[in-house]
């Protein structure tokens, strides 16, 4: 495999200027979650130049195969998301987004070009390897029901039956040229939670005669997270925020309902399902108590992401083999949530980060994703497809 590591780093060399051009294409034109028609049409169009017969999936998705030897023997997929944010970029760059209030502030345009970019050069070694390589453009991870569940849906996981499955991210807390990975529980389910409190409106002189939805909903804000430290084991870890509380009251108008919207998040499914009867139970049950109503809506998010532990750790010496020991670190759990995690709940898969802070050490770039200031350091863009290929490539080989 010696000289396939040599040919990799040069091909992924030799392309970076057009990966980097594919990025900043994406980057400029950048489609909201189910409206990726453009994105899927110029990511069609890249795959048809590599002599690739993708075919349409789940809308605006794209799924293609790369044939090796022996076609049958083996498949590794690939997958990369498509779709940007509701966010107006403020980054003054030549590839700013053309399309305000949408941005792609995520990375997706990063993975979609690190992505061809893998595809070209596995094209480029198709008569060196064994096996077939399944690349999954999808579209929809920022919006349930998440792109990635309509894939699986619509059988991107069959015909061929792929033995692993392997994405990135992009990740601003680490340089580029380094990577970061995590065995076992990773990311977290995410349920989004609608909650209304009605009670009786009045003036706020006279609480006697009102039932105030206000106080309900501050008990309610504040019992609940009994759920989280005294219900959940303290060694699997919940997340229980509520972000947004609007009563539309005044200083003397006690309202007649309160709305509420928060998140619940968690590292196991069964303590999922058992800590949505809980809250229900709990905010019907405080509400009645205090003589108001309760009506509480879970939209169930996607569940948690779960890297398969020995393929992870090929994973991890695959890429110590490619950057180097020292550019390949252990992640911490994460409580952010990825629709990813459908893949890792059907197949054997593993989801890693791909650093894209300045790679100089100076600081710069370390904007969080999902703010109107994210940026990658282009380097990052030559160690995105080279390293996606050469773990494919080891993937392939496993036997």
């Amino acid at each position: 495999m010696n000289h396939l590591l040599s040919r990799v780093k040069q091909l992924a060399a030799e392309a970076a200027a057009d990966t980097m051009a594919l990025r900043q294409h994406l980057h400029a034109h950048p489609e909201l979650s189910f409206e990726e028609h453009e994105t899927v049409a110029f990511v069609t169009e890249q795959l048809q130049k590599l002599g690739l017969q993708p075919q349409p999936i789940a809308a605006t998705g794209v799924v293609a195969v790369i044939e090796g030897r022996n076609p049958s023997s083996r498949t590794v997929a690939l997958r990369a998301d498509m779709d940007a944010l509701p966010i107006m970029e403020q980054n003054e760059v030549p590839y700013k987004s053309q399309n305000p209030g949408v941005m792609h502030a995520c990375g997706h345009d990063v993975h979609t070009a690190s992505l061809l970019g893998a595809a070209r050069i596995l094209v480029s070694l198709k008569d060196e390897f064994e096996g077939s390589v399944k690349l999954m453009f999808q579209p929809g991870e920022e919006r349930l029901p998440g792109g990635a569940s309509l894939m699986i849906a619509e059988g991107v996981l069959e015909n061929p039956k792929p033995a692993s499955v392997l994405g990135q991210h992009v990740f601003p807390m680490l340089p580029a040229g380094k990577v970061g990975l995590r065995a076992g529980r990773y990311m977290a389910s995410t349920d989004e939670l609608y909650l209304t409190v009605r009670g009786k409106g009045g003036h706020g002189a006279m609480p006697e005669q009102n039932v105030d939805p206000v106080l309900v909903a501050a008990h309610i804000v504040v019992a609940a997270q009994q759920i989280v430290s005294r219900r959940a084991n303290p060694k699997l870890p919940s997340v229980l925020s509520f972000g947004k509380v609007i009563a539309q009251g005044a200083t003397n108008v006690i309202p007649n309902e309160v709305y509420m919207e928060g998140t619940f998040r968690t590292l196991n499914e069964e303590w999922r399902n058992e800590a949505h009867q809980h809250l229900r139970r709990l905010c019907e049950g405080l509400a009645e108590s205090m003589g108001a109503s309760c009506e509480l809506e879970i939209r169930r998010g996607y569940p948690y992401l779960e890297n398969e532990p020995a393929l992870t750790a090929r994973t991890e010496q695959a890429a110590i083999e490619y950057l180097g020991r020292a550019n390949v670190v252990e992640l911490d759990q994460w409580m952010a949530a990825e629709d990813f995690a459908y893949f890792s709940q059907a197949a054997s898969a593993c989801f890693y980060r791909l650093g894209t802070a300045a790679a100089d050490g100076s600081g710069r770039l370390t904007a969080s994703v999902h703010t109107p200031t994210f940026d990658v350091d282009p380097h990052a863009l030559e160690v995105g497809p080279g390293l996606m290929a050469w773990l494919t490539l080891c993937e392939l080989a496993e036997k």
